[in-house]
């Protein structure tokens, strides 16, 4: 890798982390939808925008974006984009390296121009932190940013219409958000959130497709009593058997290839140490690239669940959350990203995304492609999350190599 690129590599971490101090609390990096701390990072990203030649607005879904013209009319439009929200607590890059390494790779051309225009956008929403809707930004885009959407409170009881008018936008006019011209194409850059690049020593990965995703809530409910005059045999324990089935969940995941389940959340009552819970909510997230082998666990876990319940006395309730088909990547648009990858001298590592990403959205609408970078001990949501310049420099050849394919295949 040049000594070029590895500069550029070194600005644009440095970057992220100067986009860490504009945060909500104190020593950590938590940044919400059009919280006042997304106020000073569009100052700092447009500022850097234009520096690489843009042209740069703010949408009234809270995007920015920065156009960097073609050199000919009516060449379908490129969009390069991320989020720059986080979830509590975040790492700095989940996101945010997206955008800047968006806006480094167009630094690194130094005026050059392509037929085609390319769009730098960062998203003003996608973890669902605020409202408990995720991508909000890229919602927009697609024209799906609703009125049921636009009406939903956060727990301060502010609308997300509320939010965008604070703001100093206007939801009236968020529909002006969406994609006018024809045939757009869409590129992320992300850092891989997870170990699989780290454990076989990669700095790329091209995503092929992005899991589909059921959330559910279910409450085991039986009969709390005392501790300690309540003899085993005539217990109706709520928590033991939550506890019997999480164990089964785990063993079923474990038998799918590519599945992965989780119980991340359990609410125990009346929670006293010498009482016996007669009430348990857990949660249930299931991933899978394949919504029928997604679909078909999710039949076998509730069934399992009903005859626990049934066999300990218990009764049990279910209720979806979430039923998010999976997106597969554009094979075209994929293929030619690959190809950038192995114009670099890098293996080509094609996998899945467990994890949901602005790529989702947009692939609803147009082709979409998705470049992962690796995540050092896969470590991610957390300030412990980093990232490699060399693999930011590798990120950032691929780019190149893909923009100039992009030039000579232009339709």
């Amino acid at each position: 890798m040049t000594d070029h690129y590895l500069a550029a590599a070194t600005e644009i971490i440095a970057r992220c982390r100067a986009l860490a101090v504009h945060s909500e609390e104190q020593g950590y990096l938590t940044r919400t939808f059009l919280s006042e701390p997304m106020r000073s990072t569009h100052i700092t990203v447009r500022e850097w925008m234009e520096q690489a030649g843009m042209n740069v607005r703010i949408d009234h879904a809270g995007n920015i974006r920065g156009c960097y013209g073609g050199t000919e009319s009516g060449r379908r439009l490129l969009i390069i984009g991320s989020h720059l929200d986080s979830v509590p607590h975040a790492g700095i890059f989940d996101g945010a390296l997206g955008v800047v390494l968006a806006i480094g790779l167009l630094q690194i051309l130094d005026g050059r121009r392509f037929r085609f225009p390319i769009e730098v956008i960062g998203f003003s929403e996608e973890e669902g932190v605020r409202f408990g809707v995720p991508f909000i930004g890229s919602r927009a885009l697609i024209g799906e940013l609703d009125g049921a959407l636009l009406a939903r409170q956060d727990p301060q009881g502010i609308t997300v219409s509320d939010a965008i008018r604070h703001f100093g936008l206007d939801p009236s006019r968020v529909e002006e958000a969406a994609i006018s011209q024809d045939k757009p194409r869409y590129l992320e850059f992300h850092i891989e959130q997870g170990p699989v690049l780290d454990s076989l020593g990669l700095p790329l990965g091209v995503v092929e497709a992005i899991v589909g995703q059921s959330r559910l809530d279910l409450q085991f409910t039986g009969q709390a009593n005392h501790a300690g005059t309540t003899p085993m045999n005539l217990r109706h324990d709520a928590l033991a058997g939550a506890a019997e089935w999480i164990a089964v969940v785990e063993r079923e995941a474990a038998a799918v290839d590519d599945l992965v389940a989780t119980v991340g959340r359990a609410d125990v009552k009346p929670g006293a140490g010498n009482v016996i819970p007669g009430f348990v909510s857990v949660s249930l997230d299931v991933r899978h690239p394949s919504d029928t082998a997604r679909h078909d666990c999710v039949k076998r876990l509730t069934q399992k669940a009903d005859q626990i319940a049934a066999r300990r006395g218990l009764t049990i309730s279910m209720e979806s959350r979430l039923d998010q088909p999976a997106v597969k990547m554009d094979a075209g648009f994929t293929n030619q990203l690959a190809g950038a990858v192995e114009r670099c001298d890098y293996p080509v590592k094609r996998m899945n995304s467990g994890a949901g990403h602005d790529a989702m959205i947009m692939a609803r609408r147009m082709p979409s492609a998705m470049l992962f970078l690796r995540s050092p001990r896969g470590i991610s949501h957390h300030p412990d999350e980093s990232v490699l310049a060399e693999d930011v420099a590798a990120a950032l050849a691929a780019g190149l190599f893909f923009l100039e394919d992009l030039e000579r295949h232009d339709d």
